[in-house]
């Protein structure tokens, strides 16, 4: 499965932002989704994932209350929108995905397929 994310620029603090991720080349619903992120000098953070139909995700501590995960399969796309955008949230924002569908998991290393990333920058 290839993996296209977009959405990503350059905001102010306080702003919002919703990325997308487009998946080509696999049916989008037969996999879990994965968002990470990496900040400059940082390692990969996992951000939040969800199951093939949403009917679970799990959002990292770290942005738990301002982070929303939502998938549309018939556009085989998944959306990571992001509130109340702080300095530190600057980073490449990467989707990932997994196989089956039905496992959540906040372990990087069990995503396979990844997108290139789209960049995230917050100014203050």
């Amino acid at each position: 499965v290839q993996l296209v994310e977009s959405g990503g620029g350059l905001v102010q603090a306080g702003a919002s932002l919703k990325l997308s991720c487009t998946a080509s080349g696999r049916i989008l619903s037969s996999y879990s989704m994965g968002w990470v992120r990496q900040a400059p000098g940082k390692e990969r953070e996992f951000v939040g994932s969800t199951t093939w139909n949403g009917g679970r995700i799990h959002y990292s501590d770290s942005v738990r209350g301002r982070i929303t995960i939502t998938r549309d399969n018939a556009k085989n796309t998944v959306y990571l929108e992001l509130t109340r955008l702080k300095p530190e949230d600057t980073a490449i924002y990467y989707c990932a995905a997994r196989f089956p569908g039905h496992l959540l998991t906040a372990n990087i290393a069990d995503y396979p397929y990844w997108g290139q990333g789209t960049q995230v920058t917050v100014s203050s």
